[in-house]
């Protein structure tokens, strides 16, 4: 398989690169390395389990009880967690949960609130 990205017309990932330009032959679309370069820096978006946006400084609620590894609290259903972080990772939240303390959740266990 080829290292080249694939075609942002149609798809195809038999493309190569002519010089400074990628080539489709399957669609014959041409584009320059600087796009493919640009859309690598686009953000991540990070989605709740309802398909909502989160943004730092967002309001959100745990909607399944979640056990803390390590210790034998729980952050119970309905928990409102204020002023999130979003980060890379596995997961993609940073809070503080009144009571618990720091804390990385995972997108797909809250909603924005």
């Amino acid at each position: 398989m080829s290292s080249f990205p694939p075609c942002p017309q149609c798809g195809s990932e038999f493309t190569y690169q002519d010089g400074d330009m990628f080539v489709c032959p399957e669609c014959a679309h041409e584009w320059s390395g600087e796009a493919v370069a640009g859309s690598v820096d686009e953000a991540r978006v990070v989605k709740d389990a309802h398909g909502n946006i989160l943004q730092d400084g967002d309001s959100i609620t745990v909607i399944k009880d979640l056990k803390v590894k390590g210790s034998s609290l729980v952050v119970k259903v309905g928990t409102k967690v204020k002023n999130i972080r979003l980060v890379d990772g596995d997961h993609d939240i940073d809070c503080k949960i009144d009571g618990i303390g720091a804390m990385k959740l995972k997108s797909e266990f809250v909603k924005k609130a």
